[in-house]
């Protein structure tokens, strides 16, 4: 039997691309991997709904608890990936090999239901070899679309939009928004990976961005709180405040935009309008004295904001070589 080198860690593509490459070459062991990585996506929605279920925040709940809830959520749904059966059933729904006593298969029900019904023969012969190859296709087709999801890139017009696609990971994250971070950064001549690193911190990697009442995203990705200059919209929530070195829980209302570009927009104006970062635009140069300047200016009442901004800029996700060629494509 072929052996398929697994991506049992959900961060690693790497597995996904030699699952791709035994994908085609129809191997039935890869056929059963790609069934196995939609039952961990399937799962891990699961887990995201059961955790955004929950009545209220816990008193010691916060981005970072959240992101690595997100995190250990992920490689949870690796791990009991094959367990729950759905996998079985794709890979049952993709193969030829059928009972012949089987009453009714999905494929047959769609084709039942559809205006423009397809013939399909209930038993393999010699006819049926095309099929074969239109259902190998088919997970072909499907193991590339998974993993062509998880490195594409997705449009920035699509990111204008309040329907564009949740940011489900750290890489989709940084590929999502760099291009309004390259912007942003031309603009303040600060360099895009610490305007990213800086993002990530306030909002775990995306997943943990300020929202409204209803479940509307503020799309506010660096927590920037709606003062008595501010004119838009804004969100309620409680947050994290730091006061003499001690953590407490309070209410502020934070700014709310139309888009992520909106909010790159207003961070630009944030800094650049506001005489105390103007020692850290004199340091826009220098990664670290930047947000060194910007904690100094009281930025983030977090004693330690600088040091955790540019652990993140100097972590892999924001430093890997293929990183770095999809955004500069």
């Amino acid at each position: 039997m072929q052996n398929v080198n697994h991506a049992d860690v959900y961060t690693d593509f790497n597995g996904l691309a030699k699952l791709k490459n035994e994908a085609r070459k129809e191997s039935p062991e890869a056929l059963k991997e790609t069934a196995r990585q939609f039952e961990a996506i399937f799962l891990n929605n699961v887990l995201k709904s059961m955790r955004d279920a929950k009545l209220a925040d816990g008193i010691m709940d916060n981005d970072q608890s959240q992101f690595y809830n997100d995190m250990y959520d992920q490689q949870l749904a690796v791990q009991l990936s094959g367990s729950v059966g759905l996998a079985d059933l794709i890979v049952k729904q993709l193969s030829d090999e059928k009972p012949a006593n089987e009453k009714l298969e999905l494929e047959d029900y769609l084709n039942r239901s559809s205006s423009t019904p397809k013939s399909i023969s209930r038993h393999a012969n010699a006819a049926d070899k095309p099929r074969v190859h239109k259902h190998e296709s088919e997970a072909h087709q499907a193991l590339e679309r998974l993993f062509d999801s998880s490195v594409e890139e997705t449009s920035e017009a699509a990111l204008k939009n309040e329907q564009a696609l949740p940011i489900q990971s750290a890489q989709d994250f940084v590929r999502q928004l760099w291009p309004m971070a390259e912007r942003a950064g031309r603009e303040l001549g600060v360099e895009p990976r610490v305007i990213l690193a800086q993002a990530a911190l306030e909002t775990g990697w995306g997943r943990s961005l300020v929202k409204h009442g209803d479940g509307g995203s503020s799309f506010n990705l660096f927590n920037i709180k709606a003062d008595k200059a501010w004119q838009g919209k804004q969100a309620q929530v409680p947050t994290l405040e730091f006061e003499d070195g001690i953590a407490k829980k309070v209410n502020a209302g934070f700014r709310s935009y139309d888009s992520f570009q909106d909010s790159f927009q207003d961070y630009v104006r944030f800094i650049k309008n506001n005489p105390r970062y103007q020692n850290a635009l004199e340091q826009a140069g220098n990664a670290e004295h930047y947000v060194q300047s910007l904690q100094r200016a009281g930025y983030a009442t977090d004693p330690h904001y600088a040091d955790k901004v540019m652990r993140i800029y100097n972590s892999s996700t924001l430093n890997e070589p293929g990183l770095s060629v999809a955004m500069n494509d």
